[in-house]
């Protein structure tokens, strides 16, 4: 419906002979909204927003006046809004169970006796297959063919499933396997920095003669480092499936007003330092300076020094620094940009012209806007860097980088003095396997591979490694997944495909791979070296994540560190080599060969990119994304409107959040004598709740697939199996790295099961709670559910029997995604669980839960059977908004959808 436009904003913008509509901004600072001009640019793309879709419901004229009210609070009052992004992005892992969900959903209103066709994507909808390519095979010209060939072998279940959805769903578009990463699919030809509709309705939604509207893009997806496209001056970011789903369907995101942080970049890089080595140091500073569940919007003349692809690099860590968002204002970079991959002359047009009407353009000499608060980078002072060996914010100096490992061997991992020296056997090799040894050398993930500097650089350091004659140490897993296919169309034109062949470093698939979990197995005889020696093996690679039993079951430390990194200590094959200060081998003159030796200088890099980096890539690897190759092609597609479930699927299943589903839901019931079923210490993250990785044998979903004939090599991931609930509520808790304070002695996914004490799974002692009638509550420490927006952590956690989750702090989305499932998030007011002195034989009682309302005080009671003590304590309700807690009464926001459209079909 269109906007009640009460500040009367529509104005109409003529670029070259099209004739667009838009809200304007300025108009809106005319009719009341004092100071406007000096918001964040960020913001001035929430307010258009809000003036576009006023309704007098979920938007109103006071929503307007708080943004007036924020240049005078900066942002300090609470005030909530509804947003509504312009479209959804996912990728398969978290894409196929919202799928899922919308099938189950279609099956559910059919049963309330509504029209299954109802349930439809209102927004656009783009779902990129990008997480299911596995490294198995490698170092060889075959690999990515090969590799193309088990994904389809693994995943051709889902894959079907996927086909239905794109034919049977309107609005909603699969870019197949093979094509590329959904985040730099996004910045390279998905997003627009300025969108359109079709047409403008008029009052009674017909259309109208009226010009086309043009308003800022927008994007809300289903993966944390949806954030990317920030560097577009695109304003977005990760949220749980859950979430995707009710704004797929129309409804809005209640959010609150943010505070926004300004970063202020001076300068320009040095020699010798990446876009890599300047986020690791953005993540560090942002992590210390504390923004976590705000804006932080990039400014300054250092900007000028930065290309869109830096930016998107600086952007897509957002969630690894904590923020919302991590956002780049429209700069002549930005058109530049996207004319250069291939956008169309009219919408490059567009975006200049509308940015400039709209004060959402910034060049030197401007005046910044007014942040909550600033901080300032000179880009001079950024030095090669690497993050680990178990957090992206746990930035290491390359010169400390061997130093800093050594002190967390002894530290951390426990390892004596002597362990250096030691080496374990390696079969049927001539060399053996030590402490520190770099395993797996990965150039993947959207952070690095949308960049062309950092991988054209990595291509150079091959070549001057090759020509000096220079190999990869034989224990290490070498691999390349670019983001895009353009990538390696630029590599083969600059001739530095050759040289990482030679390396080892041959093409892979083009998909996330080892930052997301997906790095195959270690040849056999390196994985049982390991196991034998009880070896802190290491991983280096160019992702965003590398927290602990995320890359590989066998890798304990890990370091994310730039392309040419990857490859030097591929070369170097040891942590514990200073690759400032001690040579990478010898050379075919007998010579050591230091890293300087090799480093390519940023002029050559620079010269290269200007030479081989081109429209016309970008216009013949898009021209027909959504084609797929003859594999994809050839999948045959069941079902109509509703999904044809496959019952033996393993993959795929219809879920039971609908089950029993009636119109009216059942008053919020209080959680009386629930058991605790972990306990859990500070930044648990989602990978621990829910992991995407290898499914061990052993496992509770392990025995579940054995007990259907599927052989352990079919396992695949966790994350491939998101469409099946019966895997995922097993693989919830079930991290191989997760510590339950309840049974401190074990690492791994189990619990105690009480009054019985037996030790078990967590998932078999939530079956027999719920057996026994017994909800369930979990304690946590503080940033809960941090990491990638993973909504199996909600469901599983909702399967179950999880009633509540309490925590000294939530990360932002799967805080939302908890109230999503109708998990009721509580954070302590004060002290955690340490001074509660939790054995977890204890029994929660939490009541008046029919009274809640947004951030309500609550109390605790704690009863211990041992000795009759009764303690209590206050938590707060973070169900933060009004929207919020009506999602949670009704069960899940789906549920509450599904309700909806039940009674406008009565």
């Amino acid at each position: 419906m269109p906007s009640l436009d009460s500040l009367q904003t529509r104005r109409t913008l003529s670029v070259g002979e099209i004739e667009y509509a838009y809200y304007s901004l300025p108009a809106a600072e005319e009719a009341g909204l004092a100071g406007i001009a000096r918001l964040p640019v960020s913001m001035k793309v929430l307010l258009e927003n809000l003036l576009r879709n006023e309704d007098g419901g979920s938007v109103t004229k006071a929503d307007l006046q708080a943004f007036a009210d924020w240049i005078v609070d900066r942002g300090s009052a609470q005030h909530e809004i509804s947003f509504r992004p312009a479209r959804v992005l996912m990728q398969d892992f978290t894409g196929v169970p919202a799928v899922v969900d919308l099938a189950a959903m279609r099956d559910a209103l059919a049963k309330l006796g509504g029209d299954p066709e109802k349930i439809n994507p209102l927004n656009p909808v783009d779902l990129v297959i990008d997480h299911s390519v596995m490294v198995d095979f490698f170092g060889t010209p075959d690999s990515f063919a090969e590799n193309v060939a088990r994904e389809y072998g693994r995943n051709i279940e889902r894959y079907r499933f996927l086909r239905w959805g794109s034919s049977a769903f309107r609005n909603f578009r699969v870019v197949p396997p093979g094509t590329g990463i959904c985040h730099q699919v996004n910045l390279e030809h998905l997003a627009q920095t300025v969108w359109t509709s079709a047409a403008a309705l008029g009052a009674e939604g017909e259309a109208t003669a009226e010009a086309t509207l043009a308003f800022p893009d927008t994007v809300v997806g289903t993966d944390s480092h949806t954030t990317m496209v920030n560097g577009l001056s695109v304003l977005g970011w990760g949220v749980g499936g859950i979430e995707a789903e009710a704004a797929m369907l129309g409804q809005p995101i209640p959010m609150l007003l943010p505070e926004v942080i300004g970063f202020h970049v001076t300068g320009a890089l040095p020699e010798g330092a990446t876009a890599t080595d300047l986020v690791l140091t953005v993540t560090q500073m942002l992590r210390k300076k504390g923004v976590v569940g705000k804006f932080v919007e990039f400014f300054g003349e250092g900007l000028a020094s930065l290309t869109v692809e830096d930016q998107a690099t600086i952007a897509n860590m957002a969630p690894e620094y904590g923020a919302t968002c991590g956002f780049f204002p429209v700069t002549r970079a930005t058109v530049d940009y996207l004319a250069a991959t291939g956008r169309t002359p009219e919408r490059v047009a567009l975006v200049e012209a509308y940015a400039k009407a709209q004060g959402l353009w910034v060049e030197p000499g401007l005046e910044p806007p007014v942040f909550t608060d600033t901080l300032e980078l000179d880009l001079a002072g950024v030095v090669p860097s690497l993050a680990g060996p178990k957090r992206p914010q746990d930035r290491v100096l390359l010169t400390n980088a061997a130093t800093s490992f050594r002190e967390a061997l002894h530290g951390e991992f426990g390892k004596d003095e002597a362990a250096e020296g030691r080496r374990a056997a390696v079969d049927g090799a001539e060399h053996g396997l030590g402490e520190g040894d770099v395993v797996i050398a990965a150039i993947t993930s959207c952070t690095n591979t949308s960049n062309p500097s950092v991988l054209i650089a990595a291509g150079l350091l091959a070549r001057n490694a090759v020509a000096k004659g220079l190999t990869v140490k034989p224990w290490v897993k070498t691999s390349l997944a670019p983001g895009s296919q353009v990538v390696t169309d630029y590599l083969a034109k600059a001739g530095l495909t050759e040289p990482l062949d030679r390396l080892g470093f041959n093409l892979v698939g083009y998909g996330c791979t080892t930052c997301i979990g997906n790095s195959g197995p270690l040849a056999e005889p390196i994985s049982q070296a390991v196991q034998d020696g009880d070896l802190v093996a290491v991983s280096v690679l160019s992702g965003n994540r590398n927290f602990e039993g995320r890359v590989n079951p066998d890798v304990r430390a890990n370091y994310l560190a730039s392309p040419p990194l990857v490859v030097a200590y591929a070369l170097a094959g040891s942590m514990l080599t200073d690759l400032t200060s001690e040579p990478l081998g010898k050379g075919t003159d007998g010579e050591d060969v230091f890293l300087k030796d090799i480093w390519p200088t940023s002029e050559e890099i620079a010269t290269i990119q200007r030479q081989v980096v081109n429209e016309a890539m970008f216009a013949e690897r898009y021209g027909d994304v959504f084609k797929g190759d003859a594999r994809w092609q050839a999948i045959e597609v069941a079902g109509g409107q509703t999904y044809a479930w496959e019952m033996g699927s393993t993959y795929v299943q219809n879920p039971p959040y609908f089950e029993d589903l009636k119109m009216e839901p059942a008053p919020v019931a209080d959680i009386i004598e629930a058991r605790i079923l972990g306990v859990f210490g500070d930044s648990i993250t989602t990978d621990h709740i829910s992991p995407a990785g290898n499914i061990r044998g052993s496992s509770p979903a392990g025995e579940y697939l054995s007990q259907r004939q599927i052989p352990q090599s079919e396992f695949n991931s966790y994350g491939a199996r998101r469409g099946n609930h019966e895997v995922m509520m097993r693989g919830t808790f079930a991290n191989i790295r997760i510590r339950n304070k309840i049974t401190p002695q074990i690492e791994g996914g189990v619990t105690r099961h009480f009054p019985s004490g037996e030790v078990m799974s967590i998932y078999d002692a939530a079956m027999r709670y719920k057996a026994e009638g017994r909800g369930c509550v979990v304690f946590a420490g503080k940033e809960y559910g941090t990491g990638s927006s993973r909504d199996w952590a909600a469901k599983g956690a909702k399967l179950l029997g999880v009633r509540a989750v309490i925590a000294e702090s939530f990360e932002r989305i799967h805080r939302s995604n908890l109230v999503g499932m109708g998990v009721l998030p509580l954070q302590f007011v004060s002290e955690g669980w340490q001074r509660l002195g939790l054995t977890g034989e204890e029994i929660v009682t939490i009541r008046d839960l029919q009274d809640l309302h947004p951030r309500r005080q609550l109390m605790v009671e704690l009863y211990r059977p041992t000795d009759g003590k009764i303690a209590r304590f206050p938590v707060r309700c973070r169900i933060d908004t009004a929207t919020e807690l009506t999602y949670f009464q009704n069960g899940g926001v789906l549920n509450f959808v599904l309700r909806n459209l039940a009674r406008e079909a009565a």
